[in-house]
């Protein structure tokens, strides 16, 4: 769509490429930060079934993602919180659990670490991914404010995991209220009244409540009780609470992001209750609350962390068994089970959206309140990604604007690149608003706003003029979603991506395009100048519009971004009011 609707160079120049430090991936080249685990797994490390505990790998993950975090920030830290974890294998006894853990990107006081946990069968030396995991871990000094410094970025999969962590904190930083919201809207259909209730279990059978007293090897040498000992705990007393509905032995397949609320230190009291919330065809929904208290005799409980995890059967070929129906208590039990439903469907929209690569992405995603959160984050960090590859090969260059391509599986990707004589949050604003485009892109027929989701994210309707030989008009509808930078390395973004949306159905009067990931970021470069940069990566269908016109294609794109510099120096100085708010 728009700068995309001529695009028709598939032959590439490679006169020059668009780089990083490619010797940073050599040989001998290895991220200062990372840390690596490898345990052997022995019968005192394995469940009833001779399966590593989950509890088990949870504690050795998060030794090795707190050794990572400390060795960067050369101080104690302690874990915040831990994103969705799926766990894809098992490991057997007498295997052996490789982790790899490295920071992707500091904060102020804060650190995302990004851990990678493969397990290795040492008799046919074949190894196979576990799972994959983000942890939050904050610095902490007893005597000064921590200020942490910036992780030095060399290759191309540093530059990426940088980048995206910005906005995987802005996620997570909402996460809670996103949830609330999500949970008060989202309108489940259940059939409790219709269920036969003498095949159901009544959910207080699987309530479990367990104490436990947390002594010096549990906690750091500040004191504060390891994150990996408490999650242990917790999977722990969730696995009894599976166990108690289907009188098996179940394994856990996925732990939901959670937050520490507070530390804990040694001599606490942990209290640790569970409780299965809603059991479905073949996975259930536990609910696990932590507490603590110091003596008896206190009558108030902090409160230290709650986490929701999903468990299956497994029978002797490894296929999910069908679990028993659950009955909850009145109040407080249909509301979780309600919730849980709830939980599930977001759980697996954010899976899908979140966790799916780009290739396996459909290119318009139904827009729903439940995905909003989810489709936002992958706009913008699929946009975050394309701009992190080296490879990129400058196809031509005009008057200072340069066009770079790349080529590689099904689709094919441009960037335009100028300096522009305007400040970068003056560009910023002046390109958020999609309306304007026409004013300066003849590629842009029409633009109608359709939604304005929140602050940053938008839903318009654009009409372009047709493709090639086609009697049709092009439309499209997009999602166009900002964001501000994190830091002083980070640049403005305004990224877009097509959604299905029931009110703008497709017509006889378009043809619908669509668009899996383009947009803009804007580099502060000095005074009053900035890098623009424009991004596109053509989709599979507009391939067939791809012509050899490597002259004709140079001289419309420069003709349409030079009409955009012109627009940005017309109208910089209409924005000084907007300018303050950012």
């Amino acid at each position: 769509m728009g700068l995309a609707s001529v695009f028709s160079n598939r032959a590439s120049r490679k006169s020059a490429s668009h780089t990083g430090n490619n010797m940073a991936e050599g040989e001998g080249y290895r991220n200062p930060t990372e840390v690596q685990m490898s345990q052997l797994v022995l019968p005192c490390h394995t469940n009833q079934r001779g399966e590593l505990s989950v509890g088990q790998l949870l504690k050795w993950i998060d030794t090795t993602a707190c050794l990572s975090a400390e060795r960067h920030a050369g101080c104690p830290c302690v874990t915040a919180s831990m994103d969705d974890i799926y766990f894809e294998h098992t490991i057997s006894v007498g295997q052996v659990v490789n982790i790899k853990a490295k920071v992707n990107r500091a904060f102020n006081s804060s650190m995302e670490v990004g851990i990678q946990v493969a397990s290795e069968d040492l008799c046919s030396d074949k190894q196979w991914s576990v799972c994959k995991a983000l942890a939050t871990f904050v610095a902490h000094r007893e005597l000064s404010k921590v200020k942490l410094k910036q992780i030095t970025l060399r290759t191309e999969e540093e530059k990426t995991e940088h980048s995206v962590a910005a906005e995987r904190r802005r996620m997570r930083l909402v996460y809670t209220d996103t949830i609330k919201d999500l949970l008060a809207n989202c309108v489940i259909q259940d059939d409790l009244e219709s269920r036969d209730c003498s095949c159901m279990v009544p959910a207080e059978k699987t309530r479990v409540e367990s104490v436990e007293l947390v002594l010096p090897p549990h906690a750091n040498h500040q004191g504060n009780t390891f994150g990996g000992q408490i999650m242990a705990w917790m999977e722990n007393v969730a696995t009894i609470a599976a166990s108690r509905l289907c009188h098996a032995h179940p394994t856990l397949k996925a732990i939901e992001m959670f937050h520490f609320r507070g530390p804990s230190q040694v001599g606490d009291r942990l209290v640790l209750k569970a409780i299965v919330n809603n059991a479905f065809k073949h996975s259930m929904e536990v609910g696990v609350c932590v507490e603590a208290y110091r003596q008896e005799a206190e009558t108030q409980r902090r409160h230290i962390n709650s986490a929701f995890m999903t468990f299956v059967v497994l029978d002797a070929d490894n296929q999910p068994q069908i679990l028993p129906w659950i009955r909850p208590q009145p109040g407080d039990g249909e509301r979780r089970y309600r919730e849980a439903s709830a939980r599930k469907k977001i759980r697996l929209d954010r899976k899908y959206i979140v966790s799916c690569k780009q290739a396996e992405m459909p290119l318009s995603v139904p827009w729903d309140p439940s995905n909003q959160v989810y489709l936002s984050y992958n706009n913008v960090s699929s946009l975050k990604m394309l701009v992190a590859r080296d490879n990129w090969v400058l196809s031509s260059e005009i008057s200072q604007v340069r066009l770079y391509t790349l080529e590689e599986d099904k689709f094919l990707s441009f960037h335009m690149e100028m300096l522009v004589h305007v400040d970068a949050a003056q560009a910023f604003l002046l390109l958020s608003d999609l309306r304007r485009r026409p004013e300066w892109d003849k590629h842009y027929r029409s633009v109608e706003l359709v939604q304005q989701v929140d602050e940053d994210d938008a839903i318009y309707h654009i009409v372009s003029p047709a493709l090639g030989g086609d009697p049709k008009p092009q439309d499209f509808v997009i999602l166009a979603s900002r964001r501000k930078p994190c830091d002083n390395r980070d640049p403005y973004v305004i990224a877009m991506r097509s959604v299905t949306l029931p009110t703008h159905l497709e017509t006889s009067e378009y043809r619908r395009g669509e668009t899996i990931c383009s947009g803009f970021c804007f580099w502060h470069e000095g005074d009053q100048l900035t890098k623009v940069s424009y991004y596109n990566q053509a989709t599979p269908g507009f391939l067939k519009y791809v012509t050899t016109n490597v002259t004709g294609l140079s001289s419309e794109f420069y003709t349409t971004f030079k009409a955009c510099e012109q627009f940005l120096l017309d109208n910089r100085n209409d924005l000084a009011p907007s300018l303050q708010t950012l």
